[in-house]
């Protein structure tokens, strides 16, 4: 059941579809749209956009990765989800290796949780209020401190972090919804992990007071010291994915070995089988199949489930 009917039977009627920014190009990897831009750019496109959003409707920006390109093949709430996006930014070197061999190479990544901080600097700067949602308990409010203190004139118009299984509850998605609507942040960063961050963001964002929505992973828990970042020199290489596969060898070997396997089939079917895709119809045929229920791998742990972590210094 989606999650906007536990809120208001009318809001499927008063949904405003994103408005995608004006980007060079996009990059269709088995039906899932990446546009090809850097840090740079998305950062300034974003910042250009929220500054003029009185006269817009609240966008969502994803980022797809090879993880999300094949979770999407399967689950057409999270297909749809990832089609509304106004911004789908390259966040994964897979994407990277798949946009070269289809012929539309994107430069760099984007990753997620990057783009949060060079967003809360240009918010910082330029007077923007933040709102920072799920993550491991105290996450968003750790979060929230490390970045403040890192840019002190930052405005964090509010944090939560809502109890597992927060979906299934009415109460507390209803409260969410009044905690966002009173803060009317510019910028809502959303950490509930794949695919359950996208999927909530389509299904609530596009009827809440907010200039733009990001989805972030793990990227809060990653701040607040939580979880263990991966040093810089595997982002360079390209070598995250192994870096984490290491530190959590049972609860991700089958995202990236199954899971990594699959893409790579898929732009290869794209390659040998399948038509380009020229436009966001196209590209909403290619995951037109069954729909099955939606359902969080228990391969994907969400960032705002309950685990053990332990904290670091």
């Amino acid at each position: 059941m989606s999650l906007a009917t536990f809120f208001d039977p009318e809001l499927p009627k008063q949904r405003r579809a994103s408005k995608p920014l004006r980007v060079p190009s996009r990059c269709m990897i088995a039906g899932v749209a990446v546009d090809r831009l850097t840090m740079e750019e998305a950062t300034a496109q974003i910042v250009e956009t929220l500054r003029r959003r009185p006269a817009t409707s609240p966008f969502l920006i994803m980022g797809p990765n090879a993880q999300l390109v094949t979770l999407a093949q399967n689950n057409i709430r999270f297909s749809e989800a990832l089609h509304a996006s106004a911004l789908n930014i390259p966040d994964g070197i897979s994407v990277l290796l798949a946009s070269k061999i289809l012929g539309k190479p994107i430069s760099a990544r984007v990753p997620g949780g990057e783009l949060m901080e060079r967003l809360c600097f240009e918010a910082a700067r330029n007077g923007l209020s933040v709102f920072f949602l799920g993550g491991l308990p105290g996450a968003a409010d750790q979060a929230a401190r490390q970045l403040q203190r890192r840019y002190p004139v930052l405005s964090v118009a509010g944090t939560y972090c809502p109890a597992h299984g927060f979906e299934h509850d009415s109460m507390e998605n209803a409260h969410i919804r009044q905690l966002i609507t009173e803060a009317e942040p510019d910028l809502l960063f959303v950490a509930f992990g794949a695919p359950k961050q996208e999927i909530w963001m389509h299904e609530n964002c596009p009827s809440l007071p907010i200039g733009a929505a990001l989805s972030v992973g793990a990227a809060l828990d990653t701040q607040a010291g939580l979880r263990k970042r991966a040093p810089r020199w595997t982002h360079n290489l390209g070598l995250e994915w192994l870096y984490r596969l290491i530190q959590e060898p049972r609860r991700l070997w089958r995202r990236y070995l199954i899971g990594n396997t699959h893409f790579l089939y898929l732009v290869l079917k794209q390659i040998f089988f399948c038509a380009p895709f020229p436009d966001r119809q196209a590209a909403l045929s290619y995951t037109d199949r069954k729909p099955k229920p939606f359902s969080i791998s228990p391969s994907i742990q969400p960032a705002c489930d309950s685990v053990e972590v332990k904290s670091q210094a």
